[in-house]
């Protein structure tokens, strides 16, 4: 009795070290998707550089008045080492209930004195202005941000002729059909003006699913669309991917990375942070995401 008393005791102490490991990593995991900031490089290849010439755009989405350090002094840090030609700041930096806008004003100013920096809001941004806080984007310009939704602008970068888009809208009708040709007129005639140019295309458009539902990469001559909003999918699962990513919702297509639909790329970010879901990012690192434009 002894001997089978000391096993079952050996059983449980094993059990709950299991326990206990297995809780201690998760919570390792939680932290490490909320605070351990990693690069990463991506590719673009477009017939519309010369042989030699090339970008690096450093692209940031989804800070959620999160802080990399006492200023977000590591996030800049890394962004710096970098050397982007262009840096992009793709919607939801601050927080719909966001007391002000300090935070992403803070990270504009420093971010401007590395290179050119261009916005374009997101989902919450949008809210919080409609929160009572309409000065945003003019905040946002004095910071030394060019502020983008349906609205572009034409730039050379190494003598690379660009046209710099950002549309938080939907690129098609919300007509049971997604149909891109029966797109609202304001939004339409946005993107008929802007694919008229044989300029590269780069399109800020926070929400993957502006684009990536319905025909409207098949309508809209856009080269690249950058976007963030899913988080990567929030929770990552081993083999599985991303768990849940807007109007896409459970296990996206278009969650993290490079994507091809038709003659389009989009770009999704899995961005840096994360604000009111019912799970914390997980298995998820925060990521500053590197484009790599050549021939």
């Amino acid at each position: 009795m002894k001997e089978n008393s000391k096993k079952v005791r050996r059983y449980k102490n094993i059990f709950v070290s299991i326990v206990l490991l297995l809780i201690v990593l998760i919570l390792g995991e939680i932290w490490c998707s909320s605070h351990w900031l990693i690069v990463r490089t991506y590719e673009y290849q477009s017939d519309k550089l010369e042989q030699g010439q090339g970008l690096k755009i450093a692209v940031l989405s989804d800070l959620h008045d999160h802080e990399f350090g006492e200023g977000n002094a590591k996030l800049v840090r890394k962004v710096k080492e970098q050397e982007p030609d262009l840096i992009l700041l793709d919607g939801d930096f601050l927080n719909e209930d966001s007391e002000n806008a300090d935070v992403l004003c803070d990270l504009i100013k420093q971010s401007a004195e590395i290179a050119p920096v261009y916005f374009s809001p997101g989902n919450h941004e949008l809210a919080y202005m409609e929160n009572g806080h309409a000065e945003l984007t003019q905040q946002l310009e004095e910071a030394g941000a060019v502020v983008l939704d349906e609205e572009y602008k034409d730039i050379e970068i190494n003598n690379v002729q660009i046209r710099i888009g950002g549309m938080y809208d939907y690129a098609f009708a919300l007509d049971g059909n997604d149909e891109a040709k029966n797109a609202p007129e304001p939004v339409k005639s946005f993107l008929e003006d802007y694919q008229n140019t044989d300029r590269l295309k780069l399109m800020m458009s926070h929400r993957p699913e502006s684009f990536c539902l319905g025909n409207a990469s098949s309508v809209w001559d856009v080269d690249l669309v950058i976007s963030g909003h899913i988080h990567g999918g929030q929770v990552v699962l081993p083999i599985l991917g991303g768990l849940y990513g807007g109007d896409q919702e459970w296990f996206p297509e278009y969650v993290h990375g490079m994507y091809q639909k038709d003659d389009m790329h989009i770009f999704v970010t899995s961005g840096l942070g994360s604000y009111g879901q019912l799970l914390p990012r997980f298995h998820n690192r925060p990521e500053i995401a590197m484009i790599e434009i050549s021939k």
